[in-house]
């Protein structure tokens, strides 16, 4: 996609390895730094408790392009918690993010005019899990931020998608609530 990127969302979910709590359902929002992209990232400069917001960076300086802030969906509550979340899951994020400029995902020619605000979920039980599996949670993090970002950047699902789809695909919440 060669056209400049004004606002653009995407979402996906990778499921965790039997046993895990490590799925992965990040949420994103791509745009122009000049843009209301750009000014939600902007304002996330601030800290809210409980919720932390961080630069995402690969490892010590090496903030990724597009800049992008990571926040959470939940509550932290441990250091276990951030840990994970600043260690594992932002390395994954990053790096999904860089692969995702180094396959022409997001253009390259525009990483510098664009910003991201992506929201992790992080199952709080991976904080106090003694069998967590990292390998995983980088996994699912990773495949799921890169394939949130593929379907901002495409408009994925499309409205027609979402309509012809309207009857054969219910919320999972929803299984056993409805008569079929």
């Amino acid at each position: 996609m060669s056209e400049h990127i004004w606002l653009a969302t995407g979402e996906a979910t990778v499921l965790a390895a039997d046993g895990q709590y490590t799925d992965a359902m990040p949420e994103v929002l791509i745009g122009d730094v000049k843009g209301p992209v750009g000014h939600a990232f902007a304002s996330m400069t601030g800290q809210v408790a409980g919720h932390p917001r961080m630069f995402v960076i690969r490892d010590l300086n090496q903030q990724v392009r597009p800049a992008t802030m990571m926040t959470t969906k939940m509550t932290v509550k441990s250091e276990a918690y951030v840990e994970l979340l600043g260690g594992v899951v932002q390395a994954a994020t990053a790096d999904a993010i860089v692969d995702c400029v180094a396959e022409g995902v997001i253009p390259k020619a525009q990483a510098n005019e664009l910003c991201m605000v992506i929201m992790i979920w992080l199952d709080p039980r991976c904080a106090t899990d003694e069998n967590l599996d990292r390998r995983d949670l980088y996994r699912t993090n990773y495949e799921a931020t890169k394939l949130a970002i593929s379907r901002a950047i495409k408009g994925e699902p499309t409205v027609d998608q979402l309509i012809a789809n309207r009857k054969t695909i219910s919320h999972y919440a929803l299984e056993g609530v409805f008569d079929e």
